[in-house]
C-alpha cells in the first residue's frame, strides 16, 4: 500500500511557513533555515571535551523552507541526532573524510524510503536541502547535540577550501555552500 500521494491520518493542522516560524519562535539561522534551541542540560555537570567545557547534551528545531531553503555544508564536532516533525521532506548530504558521500530522505512517507531519524557522526560534513514539490512549503526536524552545540564547535563551509579536499563532488558544493570572500 502506498501512502506517498495521500495525507497520512493525524498530521494534524496545516501551517504556513510563516505561521510555523512564528508559532515556533524561530530565527535566521548562520547556516540557512530558521532555528530555535528548545533544551540545554545546563541543570546537569557540563563534560570537558579537550576544547572546553560542553553541556552533555542540546536539542533546536530546526525549519527549511521555500523563501531559506538549503542549510549550507558545515562540520559539527558533536554527534547530532535529527528527527523528522513537519511538512515536506528534507535532503540531507553527507561527506565524511574519506569523500565518501551518503545522501538520506527525512520524511513522512516511510514506503518511499524516507526516514524519521538520521545520525550525523561528529566530523562530517553536512548540508540539507528543502525537498522540491511538496505542498507545505517547509520541512521542520529536531536536533538533539551531544555533547552540547557550542558554535565554537562549528566550521561553516568555505566552497573553496572544500571543493579542493573533495573535486569528486564540486557541482553539490557549488550548489550548497555559501560564497566567500577570498
Amino acid at each position: 500500500m502506498s501512502l506517498s500521494s495521500t495525507p497520512l491520518p493525524g498530521q494534524g493542522p496545516r501551517y504556513s511557513a510563516a505561521q510555523l516560524i512564528e508559532l515556533l519562535q524561530l530565527e535566521a539561522h548562520v547556516e540557512g533555515g530558521y532555528y530555535r534551541r528548545t533544551f540545554d542540560a545546563g541543570h546537569r555537570p557540563a563534560i570537558d571535551t579537550g576544547d572546553g567545557e560542553r553541556l552533555l547534551m542540546s536539542s533546536i528545531y530546526y525549519c527549511l523552507t521555500e523563501q531559506s531553503p538549503v542549510g549550507h555544508f558545515h562540520l559539527n564536532k558533536s554527534d547530532i541526532v535529527h528527527f523528522f516533525q513537519l511538512g515536506d521532506a528534507v535532503n540531507y548530504y553527507l561527506i565524511y573524510p574519506d569523500g565518501r558521500l551518503d545522501t538520506h530522505t527525512m520524511g513522512p512517507y516511510l514506503d518511499a524510503g524516507q526516514a524519521l531519524q538520521l545520525t550525523v557522526p561528529g566530523g562530517v560534513w553536512k548540508a540539507s536541502r528543502l525537498s522540491g514539490g511538496g505542498s507545505h512549503g517547509y520541512g521542520l526536524v529536531s536536533e538533539a547535540v551531544s555533547p552540547g552545540f557550542d558554535y565554537e564547535d562549528m566550521t561553516l563551509g568555505d566552497r573553496r577550501l572544500l571543493t579542493a579536499a573533495f573535486p569528486g563532488h564540486a557541482e553539490l558544493l557549488q550548489q550548497l555552500t555559501r560564497v566567500t570572500d577570498h
